[in-house]
């Protein structure tokens, strides 16, 4: 079956929240695929970040490394807004920064959804969520993204939750290779959880690959975008209790191996990488 979307889509990327939430290296070009995917059309792509000006006079690093990652940004078609760091002194004369561009983001996001279907927004900063409920009563559908420390009330005011580790090729696998097979090949490293569980052992489910129809998560229909691999309890790293899955809000990394005992695949050097609350 082939889909097709006519959405007007806006992308709204809290990057300061993103970048220490681990996705430091988080590619851009695979989030606007993403958004993307059933073949809406981007109106808007804002990407709001953060700037000491003060250390860019002094740090030439810094300031190179800004100015590239900001260049990379608007070759990908993203607006950069950025927030200068303003500084202060606490009580006992400790000097602290703050750039927070979470209003700047709110407000765009709110105003410019008049002309919207549909919107991702990148982060997983609870302040968002009633901005959210605001977007959605104009009558916009809102996905959030996210990687660690995600809010649980913005997750459940979402309109649809998506770890960024489950996307493929989004987060780079801990071992990734130019050379390694594509995610989803044989042999290939990738990302997923645990949709089922048996006495000592499960089947993880992952997405194959950046496509619509996310809701078909069924992998016996062909076309669900996502596969199912085989686990035995043995291959669990350490730490993890067998007796808690399966558990959606454990995300495992994993290699896809060819079984000899199962149909498909079979995970091994599974390695556990991130738990959000429940």
């Amino acid at each position: 079956m082939t889909y097709r979307s006519y959405s007007r889509i806006g992308v709204y990327i809290d990057v300061s929240n993103i970048y220490r939430s681990g996705g430091s290296r988080m590619q851009y070009g695979v989030l606007r695929e993403f958004a993307a995917r059933d073949g809406g059309e981007l109106v808007r792509l804002n990407a709001y970040t953060s700037l000491d000006v003060e250390r860019t006079k002094v740090d030439y690093t810094y300031k190179t490394n800004v100015n590239n990652f900001y260049s990379v940004l608007r070759d990908l078609g993203y607006k950069v807004i950025t927030k200068e760091v303003k500084w202060y002194e606490d009580e006992a004369g400790g000097r602290y920064g703050k750039a927070n561009a979470d209003l700047d983001l709110a407000v765009d996001m709110l105003l410019q959804s008049n002309n919207l279907d549909r919107v991702l927004l990148v982060t997983g900063d609870g302040d968002f969520t009633r901005v959210v409920r605001a977007v959605q009563n104009k009558g916009c559908r809102v996905e959030v993204m996210a990687l660690d420390n995600v809010s649980f009330e913005l997750r459940r005011e979402a309109d649809m939750f998506m770890s960024g580790y489950l996307i493929p090729n989004l987060i780079p696998t801990t071992s990734y290779q130019p050379d390694q097979p594509p995610w989803g090949a044989v042999g290939s490293r990738v990302r997923g959880v645990c949709y089922t569980h048996k006495q000592d052992y499960g089947f993880m489910r992952y997405l194959n690959e950046i496509a619509p129809g996310l809701w078909l998560t069924d992998t016996r229909r062909t076309d669900s975008p996502y596969g199912s691999v085989f686990f035995h309890d043995s291959n669990l790293p350490d730490g993890v209790d067998p007796s808690m899955l399966p558990n959606r809000n454990h995300i495992f990394e994993f290699d896809l191996m060819s079984s000899s005992r199962q149909q498909g695949f079979q995970a091994e050097n599974i390695e556990l990488v991130s738990v959000s609350s429940p």
